[in-house]
């Protein structure tokens, strides 16, 4: 019998059946929350032991769920406006249909509501209890989304057809009059914006893709909606209002021919001259507001519009300075450097040489490499520099052929130093107690009767790491040379667990200058 795979590995399908979509998925919000794989695994058992139909905040459902309701969502967002404002009644039976499915599924999704499991920011498992998120749903989002899921588009289908089979004229023009109450009484579906805002909240939560990016990502894409549902909406409300006074003879749609044009048109016209309200350009609006309800929507307009322009700002200020910290701390720590340089007096060409070691050390991005390598696993920080510098030991002879445990440790005691164009590393005849492995650069070792260049994979210095004897040979740095550097006290305290090597390592008197020895 089939079995799934990944968080539900020990339940069959014959056991699940379609319960397993109301199941948490293995993605990095769930293993965030609970830790591990087999975390998961028990909160896919504590589910089903629970024997309720409740869909986990984690599930492929509630997934899915999510993004049908955003798609939905917007969409009525979009033509609940354009309907009141531009179609007149005549929406034409596939838009009825929508409105009558949206509000279907509105009504289901308060439903469903009752059975969405919850999970809080410190919550160490989902809510699943049915009362806990019944006490929960009532209390926060309940009224708001029955308020929006109200059965508008049921009432308009109704009212439509009474409408288009009564032959009594008065009949038929009360009628009319209450059809267009009933529309304006459908602003109050516009309310499911609300909805979308905890769309994306929630499918930035639940993303199995839970990266910075992703998050990046949709902050821009909700901001950039807002911003077009704002401006649709002030477009839609630009021709609705002369609607209403039936257009008077001085409205800007008659000044325009509008009236009998088609719905692309007058759209067209109505958000531009929203826009230029928005913006605070005369195109579009050169004439004063003809009445005070005119007058008022402009204000409304500029006030939005600065609203939107101050909110644009805000979060693209906010996402930049949020999109590359590590180069923001860099510019704040050289900003302090260079006044601290200032107040030290010290002289230009030493200044100039500090920030170009900081440019070479960092390359414009600031970290805490010691903070980052004893925060992480032991495990993962042998991986780290075994990536980085294994090649490097390798390629000394005392370290050729030894144990993977002995070289593991020695990995761990290399740090990382960085040197300059025109720096001497070391300096001929002076004790040292270290050794160095070059990993990018180029370097020149130096001694009264020879001359050696070295580059990438080199090595000098092991004989003071072995004995901490003096430097045979001055190295200088060609160009910039980033190096691991191995001191003498931390390679005696990794021979400490390995005694044998350490005997084998003190047989060894004789120095091969050919080999790189200094």
């Amino acid at each position: 019998m089939e079995k799934f795979k990944g968080p539900t590995t020990g339940f069959t399908k014959a056991t699940c059946g379609w319960r397993a979509l109301l199941l948490p998925q293995l993605n990095r919000q769930s293993l965030y929350v609970y830790g591990s794989e087999v975390a998961v695994e028990k909160e896919c058992k504590r589910q089903l032991e629970s024997g309720v139909f409740v869909i986990h905040p984690f599930s492929p459902m509630r997934s899915y769920y999510i993004m049908v309701m955003m798609a939905i969502t917007f969409l009525n967002l979009i033509g609940i406006p354009m309907e009141i404002a531009f179609l007149d009644g005549d929406s034409g039976l596939a838009w009825e249909s929508f409105n009558v499915f949206s509000d279907t599924l509105f009504l289901l999704d308060v439903v469903l509501n009752f059975r969405m499991g919850i999970i809080t920011e410190d919550a160490e498992e989902a809510i699943l209890d049915i009362k806990k998120i019944r006490v929960s749903y009532l209390r926060t989002w309940f009224i708001p989304d029955v308020i929006a899921a109200f059965p508008i588009g049921y009432i308009l289908l109704f009212a439509d057809l009474h409408y288009h089979n009564d032959d009594n004229p008065s009949k038929a023009n009360k009628m009319m009059r209450i059809l267009m109450f009933v529309r304006i009484l459908s602003l109050i579906r516009l309310a499911r914006v609300s909805r979308l805002v905890r769309f994306f909240n929630e499918v930035e939560k639940v993303s199995n893709a839970n990266l910075e990016v992703v998050r990046l990502f949709f902050r821009i894409l909700s901001l950039f909606m807002m911003i077009f549902l704002l401006c649709h909406w002030n477009g839609c409300i630009q021709y609705f209002v002369p609607m209403l006074e039936e257009f008077p003879t001085d409205c800007w749609v008659r000044k325009e021919n509008l009236m009998n044009s088609t719905v692309i048109v007058k759209y067209s016209w109505g958000v531009f001259r929203a826009l230029s309200q928005m913006i605070a350009l005369s195109y579009g609006s050169m004439d004063a507001p003809t009445n005070y309800i005119e007058m008022w929507i402009v204000m409304v307009s500029m006030v939005s519009g600065c609203m939107m322009y101050t909110i644009l700002v805000a979060n693209a200020t906010t996402m930049i300075a949020n999109l590359d910290p590590a180069a923001k701390e860099y510019k704040s720590k050289m900003s302090r450097l260079e006044h601290y340089m200032a107040f030290m007096k010290l002289p230009p060409e030493l200044q100039l040489r500090i920030s170009n070691y900081y440019q070479a050390r960092y390359g414009g991005k600031w970290f805490d490499e010691k903070y980052i390598m004893d925060t992480i696993s032991s495990s993962l920080k042998e991986q780290v520099l075994m990536v980085m510098c294994s090649q490097l030991l390798k390629k000394v002879p005392m370290f050729q052929n030894r144990e993977e445990n002995f070289i593991n440790d020695v990995l761990l005691k290399l740090h990382y130093e960085v040197f300059q164009e025109g720096d001497v590393i070391v300096r001929q005849n002076v004790p040292g107690d270290r050794m160095f492995f070059i990993d990018h650069g180029e370097a020149l070792m130096e001694t009264e009767s020879y001359e050696r260049e070295l580059c990438d994979g080199d090595f000098f210095g092991e004989t003071c790491v072995l004995t901490k004897g003096k430097h045979l040979a001055t190295v200088k740095a060609v160009t910039d040379c980033q190096c691991f550097s191995l001191s003498w006290d931390d390679f005696q305290e990794a021979l400490q667990g390995f005694p044998d090597i350490k005997k084998d390592l003190e047989k060894i008197i004789l120095i091969d200058v050919d080999g790189g020895v200094v």
